[in-house]
């Protein structure tokens, strides 16, 4: 069910310095505006995405950093705020200087193959940093590149490519588009992206009478105590949840919560766990943030295109005592309800508290996030070696303290098995964590047990 980071170790050889790739053609050279909703301070961090490629011999004798590379240049064309640099306006208001000075680039070899790395492949990754190099300079959120991206060629013919982007300018939607618009131009299928990208970020802020108009947990001003911090002490873990975890779970729920979602369940597994596992005050107050796409809610819709943040982080909050000694349901519950409350007036008012309180973080204090990645389908990006073995963020550690998030993963045969939700805490909350969620996962053999045992008495009777 669960898996340790690997003791896997490999050597990555870069072929030259990681080089500034610019558009392929001349691009505007203007400044643009994030939305409101892009702009918060919870958002200002670089998320690290990974894909694992096989081995094609279709493609034999063609270099994946070459393609991409030319395929990155081409798509910078066309979503060319991506080769600028942010700025800082009045009041702390980000902007896009579209420089076209480029995004960063590294070419690399690794030796190593793609079966060492496991079955099915699921973080942590061994030798991540070598995997995505940290060039000098380039973690600033000001005057600093905007994605990086490294290719790394592997022994057995597959590669690895990853990327990381600065969130506020794209969520998970957003950055899967612009993968699939590379794919495209790598492929060579279409000499312009299928889906044309679309600025038009006004459409996501503050109205001109900013209002909030709903409370927002998740921007709680909390007095920051006992907050679980990275250290030399921190662990890093995957909780593998395949049909046969999810259905034990289910089981654990009255009849009227059976139906919820499958991220909805987990969600509510990993906020119970969690705090179990990190030993709060009982008194306290813990929070769990469902970081939402919320394009569905937004009428009339945005356009085709748009690839900025469509994200809100709605915050289920309870007592610490009271979701321990409840059972899974009442976490459930709660993230059921604080997910329904989400409308096109919520996002509104997230939009309009950013201007009035000024960009306010979310409170760790005994708080931790999750989003779904189990539909963006990042494994689905082809750029002409077939779809990836895994794709999706690459750690659990990123923007909000302790961020997890629900990925598919697939065997070697490419066939989905399941999620895997990895998880980052200090080693010997990790171990609680490991044993509460054990002891869920076999409480319904006890159920059985006496499921078995009803039946048996009513046919003696």
């Amino acid at each position: 069910m669960a898996t340790l980071s690997t003791s896997l170790t490999f050597t990555v050889q870069k072929c030259k310095p990681a080089e500034l790739v610019r558009p392929a053609k001349p691009t505007p050279r203007e400044c643009k505006l994030l939305s409101d909703i892009d702009d918060q301070e919870s958002f200002r961090f670089q998320a690290p995405l990974i894909q694992f490629y096989r081995y094609n011999p279709s493609m034999q004798g063609k270099d994946p950093a070459r393609i991409i590379r030319e395929a990155l240049a081409q798509a910078l064309v066309y979503y060319y705020p991506f080769a600028g640099r942010l700025r800082e306006g009045p009041n702390g208001k980000l902007m896009v200087d579209c420089t076209g000075e480029g995004t960063l680039f590294v070419e690399a070899d690794a030796d190593v193959s793609l079966e060492d790395f496991g079955d099915p492949l699921q973080p942590p990754f061994p030798c991540f940093d070598e995997l995505l190099y940290e060039t000098p300079n380039s973690q600033g959120m000001l005057n600093s590149p905007l994605l990086i991206i490294q290719v790394t060629r592997l022994k057995c013919g597959g590669f690895v490519f990853a990327i990381r982007f600065n969130h506020v300018m794209s969520d998970a939607s957003g950055m899967m588009q612009f993968m699939f618009a590379m794919a495209e131009l790598a492929q060579d299928h279409h000499h312009v992206p299928s889906i044309f990208p679309v600025w038009e970020r006004h459409f996501l802020n503050a109205r001109d009478a900013p209002r909030v108009t709903f409370t927002h947990h998740e921007y709680d001003q909390v007095e920051a105590t006992n907050i679980i911090t990275p250290s030399a002490n921190m662990v890093q873990r995957s909780f593998f949840f395949g049909p046969k975890e999810i259905s034990t779970l289910r089981r654990l729920l009255p009849n009227h919560l059976r139906k919820c979602s499958r991220f909805e369940l987990l969600a509510a597994c990993l906020w119970r766990c969690r705090t179990i596992a990190i030993k709060p005050d009982p008194e306290e107050d813990v929070r769990m943030l469902i970081m939402y796409d919320v394009r569905s809610k937004i009428n009339p819709p945005l356009p085709s295109g748009y690839y900025g943040n469509v994200v809100v982080c709605p915050a289920a909050i309870t007592k610490a005592r009271k979701l321990w000694q409840n059972p899974l349901g009442y976490a459930v519950n709660l993230v059921k309800k604080t997910k329904g409350s989400v409308t096109e007036e919520y996002v509104k008012s997230v939009a309009d508290l950013m201007v009035i309180k000024g960009r306010p973080h979310y409170p760790l204090l005994n708080s931790c996030a999750i989003t779904d990645l189990s539909r963006a389908r990042f494994d689905d990006v082809d750029f002409g070696w077939g779809k990836a073995l895994y794709g999706g963020l690459a750690s659990a550690t990123m923007g909000v303290g302790q961020t997890s998030f629900c990925n598919r993963v697939k065997n070697n045969k490419g066939e989905e098995i399941g999620i895997v939700m990895p998880i980052c805490l200090p080693a010997p909350a990790m171990e609680r964590f490991a044993k509460e969620l054990d002891s869920m996962l076999n409480e319904h053999h006890q159920v059985d047990k006496l499921e078995h045992k009803s039946v048996f008495i009513s046919s003696a009777l």
